[in-house]
């Protein structure tokens, strides 16, 4: 990071939009910017993924131990898609202490740390990572494209392609998963104007071009060159700014 304060990084997008590829290509290709930044670690009452790990990409706990957290004002409890998830404010406290931190994960935890009191006064960063350009998104509206079906079908096929690169066949809870997750991407993308950059990307998780090459291509390499800007404190390239009642 190229401030001296403290900084809170958010970035945010819908589920398989490409936010992790993106950090992981941001670690391999710019490990200095990469270094400056401490995960934010959240309580998850879903079960973990194939090659996630407790501690380390969430802290995985039973539903009501999550619940629970939501008496305890030190806490933020959000429905993500309905899962739980909870931010531990004092460990978000004790990372900004130490430097820089960033919060990669859903918009809807994104926008709570946003508007947070408590966190009121700390720097942020914040960038939404989008499978639709506004151009192309006020051409399906001109069109009378129906866009919340048009952005599930977007994402349906992104999730069923990580998911057989993850598990193979998938099973019946593995489908109606994707479905959770494809009907909520529209919503989510309506918090984008929220954040200060939104940043188009055609390449999900499931894209190659993330990683079969040393440098990313395609909207994943201009990804990385908009979010390494952003946090250098330049403009980034290529990213917009969304209007509230773009997506109607």
């Amino acid at each position: 990071m190229s401030t001296a304060a403290s900084t809170l990084v958010v970035l945010s997008g819908p589920s398989c939009a490409g936010k992790s590829p993106l950090l992981k290509a941001l670690a391999r290709v710019h490990p200095g910017l990469h270094a400056g930044l401490r995960p934010v670690v959240l309580h998850n009452s879903r079960a973990p993924r194939p090659g996630e790990r407790d501690g380390v990409d969430y802290h995985f706990r039973p539903r009501a131990a999550v619940e629970a957290l939501g008496a305890d004002p030190r806490f933020a409890v959000l429905d993500v898609r309905g899962d739980l998830q909870a931010l531990d404010l004092d460990a978000l406290d004790g990372l900004l202490a130490a430097g820089s931190a960033i919060f990669e994960g859903n918009p809807f935890v994104g926008t709570a740390l946003l508007d947070h009191p408590r966190l009121a006064s700390v720097p942020k960063v914040s960038l939404f990572l989008a499978p639709l350009s506004r151009e192309e998104i006020l051409d399906l509206r001109a069109r009378g494209a129906d866009l919340p079906a048009l952005v599930a079908d977007v994402q349906r096929r992104k999730l069923l392609r990580r998911l057989r690169r993850q598990k193979g066949e998938p099973s019946l809870p593995d489908l109606e998963n994707v479905e959770k997750r494809c009907r909520s991407a529209f919503g989510e993308m309506r918090l984008a104007h929220r954040f200060g950059r939104v940043i188009p990307c055609h390449d999900g998780e499931d894209s190659e071009n993330w990683d079969a090459f040393y440098w990313p291509l395609g909207d994943a390499g201009r990804a990385l060159r908009a979010l390494a800007a952003a946090l250098r404190g330049e403009e980034p390239p290529g990213a917009e700014r969304w209007e509230p009642d773009l997506l109607g």
